[in-house]
């Protein structure tokens, strides 16, 4: 695997935890993944569709001592190992590469997630309890936002109750796009809901620490993207009926949840840009192999000038991609993600939108054997599709770039000629 050194971070440390993570890759993920496709598929035609892959679970030990473990977390007493995001910015774009390897690294969502929230926002007990096993790898997690019954986009709108009960929250409402509670290893979810929903809105929302086993959840059912589903991980529709967790379960106080949010959706959305990069780095260059190993009428693909034109814009796209999430990695780590929430919110844009087309583009020069599962392209597809989606669809994204653009101008004073 060949990959630049894009990346601002270039300290000898930082260049020696590249090689070794792009070795890893290369000795590891990259020849793992016709077993890993071949692992799943037993397991589903057994009807162990959710069963854990055991190729992972072998290669999780040997990251681990390799030093490639929690490398997302900043600030972290609990692990010591993690990076700026701007540090961390050109590993998740190389584990990005292949679907499975976050995981691999203890570095996938939703637990990447659950783990800063938890470290940001959590007590004490609840950090021993399931922090410290996420961190050590030997659980899972799932987050618990978006519903069915609701256009989601708008958090405001979410109808799941969370009320108090003496010393316990009940929880009621129905959940889906629940990424990971299908994995017998997820042991709990973060679920945000209503917590008095006569409050001002915004201060509406809470979340709590439900742990899976508890009395009341029901998995509806597994949902498929464009017909994968993505299993072992799955996302799934779930049922919360007068679930009961103790009070101490809720995330810094009621009413705090848009707060937490926040905190919990600008790392995530970032990590996911970053990977985003590394999809479609993938896939430019297994469009530039097919094109200069095909031929048609001819001549070599790759000699055509309509593929020339296609090389250079994505050229072009993902190195602005890339070097605006720098950016915004940049400013989360120096001003904070709030201040950085236009950059946090214009990625979330570009960067799927931009794999999408590139990937696309790589289908196509692939013909049939682009839509077939002989090569990643079909799924990379559908992945950065739905990214489009999770955690906020573009056209939100976009509302708050406009907004906090035009506040810029919202004094007459401010005004320019």
């Amino acid at each position: 695997m060949n990959i630049s050194a894009h990346d601002s971070e270039t300290t000898p440390a930082s260049v020696a935890l590249r090689q070794k993570l792009l070795a890893f890759m290369d000795e590891h993920i990259l020849p793992g993944e016709a077993r890993f496709a071949a692992e799943v598929t037993a397991n589903r035609e057994a009807g162990r569709t959710w069963t854990p892959v055991r190729l992972i679970e072998e290669l999780k030990p040997k990251a681990r001592a390799a030093g490639l473990w929690n490398l997302f977390l900043p600030r972290s007493e609990r692990a010591p190992e993690g990076l700026s995001n701007l540090a961390y910015a050109p590993l998740c774009e190389i584990m990005g590469r292949v679907h499975f390897a976050p995981e691999v690294f203890n570095c996938s969502a939703p637990d990447t997630g659950n783990m800063e929230t938890l470290e940001r926002f959590g007590s004490e007990e609840l950090k021993r309890r399931w922090l410290d096993p996420l961190l050590a790898g030997e659980i899972r997690s799932a987050f618990l936002m978006t519903e069915p019954a609701v256009a989601s986009s708008d958090a405001t709108n979410i109808e799941c109750s969370i009320l108090p009960d003496g010393d316990h929250y009940v929880i009621n409402g129905r959940k889906w796009w629940s990424s990971g509670v299908g994995d017998p290893r997820c042991r709990f979810f973060i679920v945000m809901g209503k917590t008095d929903a006569d409050a001002p809105k915004h201060v509406q929302q809470s979340m709590v620490v439900v742990p899976a086993d508890t009395p009341g959840i029901k998995v509806v059912r597994a949902l498929s993207i464009f017909g994968y589903d993505d299993a072992p991980h799955g996302h799934m529709e779930v049922m919360l009926e007068n679930v009961r967790v103790p009070a101490s379960n809720i995330l810094l106080g009621p009413g705090r949840g848009f707060e937490i949010a926040q905190g919990r959706l600008g790392p995530g959305r970032i990590h996911h840009c970053m990977r985003s990069i590394g999809m479609a780095e993938r896939a430019l260059e297994l469009m530039c192999r097919r094109l200069a190993g095909r031929v048609a009428f001819g001549k070599p693909l790759s000699s055509q000038s309509v593929w020339h034109e296609r090389i250079a814009e994505a050229r072009c796209m993902i190195d602005q991609a890339r070097l605006l999430t720098l950016k915004a990695a940049h400013m989360m780590d120096t001003v904070g993600n709030k201040a950085a929430r236009t950059e946090i919110a214009m990625i979330k844009v570009i960067a799927p939108s931009m794999a999408c087309k590139v990937i696309d583009w790589a289908i196509q020069a692939h013909g049939g054997g682009g839509m077939s599962e002989d090569f990643p392209l079909a799924f990379m597809y559908t992945q950065q599709r739905a990214l489009r989606l999770a955690d906020g669809p573009d056209e939100v994204h976009r509302v708050t770039i406009a907004r906090l653009e035009l506040a810029k101008y919202a004094q007459p004073d401010q005004a320019r000629h």
